[in-house]
């Protein structure tokens, strides 16, 4: 009697009028995690051992798909260098600049709000089929940054994107150029630095330079830290930048391992092949972040912990 009675109570406290009404609102978010989240999550694990082309049923294969990524296609290895060398230099680049515009916006000045604006809408329209159709145009032969080399009289006939030589480093400016977000994070961080920390440090005689790499620096390395996770993991998914203004060429330099996965997957039909590609670059994207969490006790200071 006591144990129904309990029971009772119990369902009685979870189908209450303010429970029920919270589990229907977030009953639309659980129903969308499991079908655009969860299965296709598993589903894409489990095609990634089999062949299949959309139009027949999978069919089970093993590790063949890896087999053919390891040892057997090219365009694999190429993709992954070259996205490889896209974040190793992308990445500090990025933050580096989204840093020292932060710092430079810290002064509150009159304009200080407009130009705040002006450096984060790159970051919102950076991905879009309109911004990389412009960036296109303006690295063409013909295009604007060639007449500007032309009217300082160095050479106007550069072939950007069609260069070997240039034309992955025309998409990696384009990924620096949206340097936005990682900017306001920098610039909200910055002006939660206590100011006594520079008032002590200048009447102690620290110039500028001291004070950002003692004070500075230090404080910001959280913020440094969640701003290259995000921007790592972005940056092994870059895809938009090589698909929709090179498509990977000239000579596959800035074949992206997210085109390729997509040729593979969308072009090819195989689904199988692309879900065991994707999985791959998953375990990459881990690993690089695990390595990056390990490494982060011996540069992170937390000041709650002293360190």
């Amino acid at each position: 009697m006591t144990k129904n009675t309990g029971l009772k109570r119990k369902c009685g406290t979870l189908l209450d009028r303010d429970n029920v009404a919270g589990y229907v609102f977030i009953l639309p978010f659980i129903i969308g995690l499991v079908v655009f989240t969860a299965i296709p999550f598993f589903t894409s694990l489990y095609l990634a051992f089999t062949k299949y082309n959309v139009l027949s049923d999978p069919k089970w294969v093993g590790l063949a798909n890896f087999k053919e990524m390891f040892f057997e296609d090219e365009l694999f290895w190429t993709s992954f260098k070259v996205t490889f060398k896209f974040a190793l230099i992308q990445v500090p680049v990025k933050l580096t600049v989204a840093l020292l515009v932060a710092m430079v916006l810290a002064r509150a000045t009159r304009v200080t709000s407009f130009y705040r604006a002006a450096f984060y809408i790159p970051s919102l329209m950076g991905g879009s089929v309109a911004i990389a159709l412009l960036w296109k145009q303006l690295f063409s032969p013909k295009g604007v940054i060639n007449q500007i080399l032309g009217f300082f009289g160095l050479p106007d006939d550069t072939a950007w994107l069609g260069n070997p030589k240039t034309a992955l480093g025309t998409l990696i400016a384009l990924g620096v150029w949206q340097f936005g977000s990682s900017m306001l994070i920098f610039l909200a961080a910055i002006k939660n630095i206590p100011s006594s920390y520079y008032e002590a440090a200048i009447v102690d005689g620290a110039g500028p330079v001291r004070r950002f790499f003692s004070i500075t620096l230090p404080m910001l390395t959280p913020i440094i830290f969640f701003n290259l996770i995000n921007q790592v993991i972005g940056a092994f998914q870059a895809f938009n930048s090589s698909y929709l203004i090179t498509k990977g060429k000239p000579l596959n330099t800035t074949l992206y391992y997210g085109v390729h996965l997509y040729n593979k997957a969308f072009n090819q039909f195989e689904m199988g092949y692309g879900s065991a590609m994707a999985w791959f670059m998953l375990l990459i994207i881990a690993f690089f972040t695990a390595l990056i969490f390990r490494s982060s006790s011996a540069w992170v200071y937390y000041e709650s912990e002293g360190r």
